[in-house]
């Protein structure tokens, strides 16, 4: 026997249109899916924790975004040689800090610089708050996707302090770098040294040389504690060779000291500065050609 309901559902598939069928085809072709994505399976993956990236280590408040005083200093005195003093005749140049942390090292070279304009670029959101009452001006870019936000030959100079090291694809950077520098544009580049005095000594030893780094987590291997999320290291001959190789002339290669070294070892570490492929961390003066 059929229900008044039942006759009712009847007569309305009867005089359904094309449309209304696709519809109510679609509908439940939709419930089919929407139960089939709530199956044990798909709730048990979308429930699980998701993996932290690469991006969220460098959001983390508490990993390292500042460098040695010692090395950023001898950075912008190379620099402020380079572009030499604002005054009649030779304006303010454009500075770009790109990887400017928490913009203490920008901070240091706008005092040295004297006059000429820094600007503070970081990705991370974190370090940009950080930065902002260091700096004059701060923006939000990165190397990757759109590129940074500024204009083709609109820079004069560029420091890109400890960053390299931190790079998956360094060439697409430094093809970045060049983009937004003028013809002849300084670019000033800091990593630690592969190649470092102690890290040949240990190296020998079969020790895991300093500043490099096996896992996120955890130091495993060598001396130190402090995972900041180095995934390749340069020695002088290979970064004065990644640079040429990228479109710039190299100026100069010098050495700087490493804040980290134990104190009876640092007049040892300052001497050898002046041997650069010995030295802790890697100052490079290039200008694009």
């Amino acid at each position: 026997m059929t229900t008044s309901a039942n006759v009712s559902a009847a007569d309305d598939s009867v005089a359904a249109t094309p449309e209304a069928v696709d519809s109510e085809t679609a509908a439940r072709e939709a419930a089919d899916s929407e139960a089939a994505d709530k199956s044990p399976a798909t709730e048990a993956a979308s429930s699980a924790p998701r993996v932290p990236g690469l991006r969220d280590f460098y959001e983390n408040p508490t990993v390292p975004v500042a460098s040695g005083e010692a090395r950023t200093l001898r950075q912008a005195r190379m620099l402020a040689d380079a572009l030499g003093r604002v005054g009649p005749g030779r304006p303010a140049a454009t500075v770009l800090d790109v990887g400017c942390g928490d913009g203490s090292a920008g901070a240091i070279a706008a005092r040295v610089l004297g006059g000429h304009r820094v600007v503070g670029i970081d990705w991370s959101q974190d370090a940009l708050r950080r930065a902002a009452p260091r700096l004059s001006q701060v923006v939000r870019g990165e190397l990757t996707g759109s590129g940074l936000p500024f204009a083709s030959g609109s820079a004069d100079a560029v420091l890109f302090s400890e960053v390299v090291e931190h790079l998956v694809d360094p060439d697409s950077a430094l093809d970045e770098l060049r983009r937004v520098l003028r013809p002849g544009g300084h670019l000033m580049l800091s990593t630690p040294n592969l190649g470092a005095w102690y890290n040949r000594a240990l190296l020998l030893a079969g020790v895991q040389p300093v500043f490099s780094e096996v896992s996120l987590r955890r130091i495993h291997g060598r001396p130190g504690s402090e995972v900041v999320g180095h995934l390749r290291l340069y020695t002088a001959r290979a970064l004065r060779e990644f640079v040429a190789a990228s479109g710039f002339e190299v100026v100069k290669l010098a050495g700087a000291p490493f804040h980290g070294v134990p104190r009876p070892l640092r007049p040892l570490d300052r001497l050898a500065c002046g041997a650069p492929s010995l030295a802790s961390i890697l100052l490079v003066h290039a200008r694009k050609v």
